[in-house]
């Protein structure tokens, strides 16, 4: 090796931090610099560079990573690394997807290598490198929970990202799982499901397969790759009011009754929408009070074309939420609530005209959901069952009685069934929820979701790119 390709680095560092580098034995056997973490001693220097090839610690010979290891932890604050030339960067490229000096990786594209980002991601799975068999330190590993803002500093490798986790307010910089290993670790698919993969939103693969549904758009087929999306582009926004609030929620968790307690709460701040229908008019109905009413050729046609946000049929006519009725409430000035089924959420989480605040309203315990039920049938609101617990027959026969326990029976099931279904919309869609409220207490609920929407207006916000470019 000539003289003139050696150089020595010498470093004083805290013993209580670590150096910023991860190294690797390649293919001729020579213990190479692997990754320098953004942030880090050895970055902050800048006399080491990935692929360098590190001989002696020291003065003394190092092999191997555990040889390494054991001579910087004998050094403690002064170091000095005898630094070989740089293996052949030819061979070494087969290792990144580089093209003309740019990083082509999934979710971010078009950066160019080495340069420090101000590119933000909103996680959207939970991260512990404690329990990350494939991570090659797990001291550097950075933990992040679903929902946590993420500045990706570095994208050179194409499994392993170095980022920060703004929502900790840690000036930590470690590594995260790339877009692209946490694909091949989670999406696997069974041939026979028969997926068609493609490239979507922010460069991340996506799968796409036909279901049935009882609301269907032509244009939520175009957002089923949200089905695979790990990482969201964000960007941080002043305050500003949100155009529309969605309520999620199964059947019976009290989602209606929020909005329209909402609405009658100040009618100059919110609104809702007036359905269309292809069913006739009935007498003494008027258009636009209850429905707007469509005839079925001319409904079936903006079916076609992309205009309803959610559509469904029931005794052979046409149901369905308008798109340009909630533009019209946001025209008016006001915030248009809806109350909308899950699958409408791919459409309105992409949208730039609707920018949604979605909350989740989640079924309350078992115990909770009796006292809802009760409340219901004591004020005649909603009568499940077909027994009428009030009959004097109740009292006076043992087939009554029976009847009253099989009624209590299926009760229960219901209850069970309900928590069960808001635990699966849950897991499916929190990708698109802002908020997840327990409805225990109705009052307290309300008063959550007012409080909320009012610090919206103060606070800056941070939103997918795609709301702002």
């Amino acid at each position: 090796m000539p003289v003139e390709t050696i150089k020595m680095v010498g470093l004083r560092r805290d013993p209580s931090k670590p150096l910023g580098l991860t190294v690797e034995l390649d293919e001729f056997k020579q213990l190479v610099v692997a990754r320098i973490l953004a942030g880090g001693v050895i970055d902050k220097q800048s006399m080491l560079h990935v692929g360098d090839v590190i001989l002696e610690v020291n003065g003394t010979p190092v092999r191997t990573p555990d040889e390494l290891q054991v001579e910087v932890s004998r050094a403690k604050e002064n170091l000095t690394l005898k630094i070989g030339p740089n293996v052949d960067e030819e061979i070494k490229s087969g290792r990144y997807t580089v093209s003309g000096g740019q990083v082509k990786q999934n979710g971010i594209a078009g950066l160019e290598t080495g340069k420090k980002l101000t590119c933000y991601m909103r996680a959207l799975f939970t991260y512990n490198p404690s329990e990350d068999s494939l991570l090659p330190c797990r001291d550097i590993g950075l933990p992040f929970k679903s929902g946590d803002i993420l500045q990706i500093i570095n994208v050179k490798d194409p499994n392993w990202w170095q980022a920060k986790n703004i929502t900790a307010e840690s000036e930590k910089i470690g590594l995260i799982p790339s877009q692209e290993l946490e694909e091949r670790r989670k999406a696997f698919v069974a041939p026979e499901a028969d997926y068609v993969h493609k490239i979507g939103i922010c460069g991340t693969r996506i799968s796409k397969r036909k279901r049935k549904t009882m609301y269907r758009s032509v244009a939520n087929c175009e957002f089923d790759k949200a089905e695979l999306l790990l990482y969201e582009e964000v960007t941080r926004m002043p305050p500003f009011r949100r155009k529309t609030l969605v309520l999620i929620g199964v059947s019976g968790v009290g989602r209606r009754t929020l909005k329209n307690r909402l609405i009658n709460s100040d009618v100059d701040k919110f609104g809702a929408v007036i359905p269309h229908t292809s069913r006739p008019k009935r007498a003494l109905e008027e258009n636009g009070t209850s429905y707007w009413f469509m005839d079925r050729e001319e409904m079936d046609e903006a079916v076609r074309n992309n205009e309803f946000l959610e559509y469904g049929e029931h005794n052979g006519n046409l149901y369905g939420t308008h798109l340009q009725s909630i533009k019209d409430v946001i025209n008016s000035g006001r915030m248009c609530i809806l109350d909308c089924a899950p699958n409408a959420l791919k459409i309105l989480h992409n949208s730039q005209e609707l920018m949604p605040f979605v909350i989740f309203v989640a079924a309350p315990g078992m115990e909770q959901l009796k006292t809802i039920y009760a409340d219901r049938r004591a004020t005649g609101s909603n009568r499940n069952l077909s027994f009428d617990r009030q009959s004097s027959i109740r009292f006076s026969s043992r087939r009554a009685r029976t009847l009253e326990s099989l009624a209590s029976l299926y009760e229960d099931d219901d209850l069970v069934a309900t928590v069960e279904e808001s635990s699966f919309v849950q897991r499916k869609y929190e990708k698109y929820f802002d908020m997840v409220i327990v409805n225990e207490d109705f009052d307290e609920t309300f008063r959550q979701v007012v409080e909320t929407l009012d610090q919206m207006s103060h606070e800056e916000q941070w939103v997918p790119v795609n709301w702002i470019y």
